[in-house]
């Protein structure tokens, strides 16, 4: 099976050299990320992206216009949609508005829709793009042929852009085929891969769920939530490569023990024991253990115990980012605190105090700085320097997710009455 991916990996290296035009390179790009093999081929990508960049491009596809421009901006190459410089002005009136006639190409306007997924702020243009191509596609949900018809409604769901990729491959695999011109060697390369990587995967979960059920079982901790699959799916949905196996399982680690620890703070532990976590926590030695309450020893030694093996499982040079996850953790720690004295202060905080926090203990900053650990040369100290700065991007998620999830905690606890 091995072999065979090899041979296939050579074949699509000349498929790569022999694309003649912008059409070709865009076509075959799409089909070779989609299908979830772009990684085997970064070189070529690269290339292809320079090359679609520098030829002329005068299409009058309004798939193959959407598709280049959503292929450069995915891919942080920029691509003007804004006045006298749209790109899609050759699809509008006069007026600005995009023509009706358009609407009679639905894969085109499907891809329009995705790609304006890609806009920043400032692009009134792509804004009205997503609400036109989703207004027209909205209308032809169910009467659009398979496997377009499956592509819209999940796209309308979720755009690409924002999807998991490996859950997107999972679908494309089985709707390429039925693609005009579609490709059998791009196709068997593609299902090769998702195989060879899912007994990776596979393997790779059944260690997490041993080594949590050895954690989670242990007298005293039974209070937390049984969140294991969650939280391996979450870093596999970040990099699913088997390169990347190391930083996978060590973030699904981190992930479960902030898990544990928030949880801690907030259902388990007293005020007193609070207090003692984090001031171990910040100490960071092993002889701090006999500070802590029996049932929380055991986190403790496990919680220090994977930062240093992990110390000794990166490379010599970049032990550094351990360093930067634990100071991460620790941050969070003094986070959770900080929730956990106003909670017992009885204090109300202004909705700005409360987002600041939140957006903090939430996670996701933290999470930022942990998932680059041992992923080596594509990160350097620069990017974990910025990373553990809390940049404003980090922050952002952070605000995002903790309303999303006092959104989805008020449902829920409104459906149960």
């Amino acid at each position: 099976m091995i072999a065979r991916a090899h041979k296939l990996k050579e074949d699509i290296n000349m498929l790569f050299e022999s694309c003649k035009c912008t059409v070709e390179r865009i076509t075959l790009l799409d089909s070779v990320q989609r299908l979830g093999i772009d990684h085997h081929f970064k070189k070529q990508v690269d290339i292809a992206l320079s090359q679609i960049t520098e030829d002329e491009f005068s299409s009058s596809s309004l798939h193959h216009v959407a598709l280049r421009f959503g292929l450069l901006r995915e891919h942080g190459l920029w691509v003007s949609a804004v006045y006298h410089t749209d790109v899609f002005n050759k699809f509008k009136n006069e007026d600005g508005s995009f023509r009706k006639d358009i609407t009679n190409d639905p894969k085109g306007l499907l891809c329009l829709y995705n790609a304006a997924h890609l806009l920043v702020h400032g692009e009134p243009s792509l804004e009205e793009a997503i609400s036109f191509t989703k207004h027209h596609l909205e209308l032809m949900r169910d009467t659009l042929k398979s496997p377009l018809d499956e592509q819209v409604k999940r796209a309308l769901r979720v755009p690409l852009p924002r999807t998991l990729k490996r859950v997107e491959t999972l679908h494309y695999i089985s709707e390429y085929m039925h693609e005009e011109r579609h490709n059998p060697t791009l196709l068997e390369l593609a299902k090769l891969e998702f195989n060879l990587l899912q007994h990776v995967h596979l393997k790779e979960l059944k260690y997490l769920t041993k080594w949590w059920r050895d954690l989670y079982t242990c007298v005293g901790l039974n209070y937390a939530r049984d969140r294991l699959v969650e939280g391996y799916l979450w870093c596999y949905a970040i990099y699913h490569e088997k390169e990347f196996a190391f930083s996978r399982i060590f973030l699904t680690k981190q992930l479960m023990l902030i898990s544990l620890m928030d949880d801690t703070y907030d259902a388990r532990a007293t005020i007193e024991e609070c207090r003692q976590l984090n001031a171990t926590i910040q100490r960071w030695d092993e002889r701090a253990t006999s500070l802590l309450p029996d049932y929380l020893k055991r986190f403790y030694t496990e919680l220090l115990r994977i930062f240093k093996d992990a110390t000794s499982e990166v490379a010599i040079c970049d032990t550094y980012h351990v360093a930067y996850a634990r100071k991460a953790f620790q941050d969070l720690s003094a986070y959770y605190l900080q929730e956990a004295e106003w909670l017992h202060q009885n204090h109300k905080p202004s909705f700005k105090d409360h987002l600041s926090l939140s957006a903090m203990s939430i996670g996701s900053p933290t999470i930022c700085v942990g998932l680059m650990v041992g992923m080596g040369d594509p990160v350097t100290r620069e990017a974990f320097e910025w990373a553990a700065g809390y940049p404003k991007v980090a922050i952002a998620c952070g605000k995002i997710a903790r309303l999303m999830d006092d959104i989805a905690a008020f449902k829920g606890g409104k459906a149960k009455g």
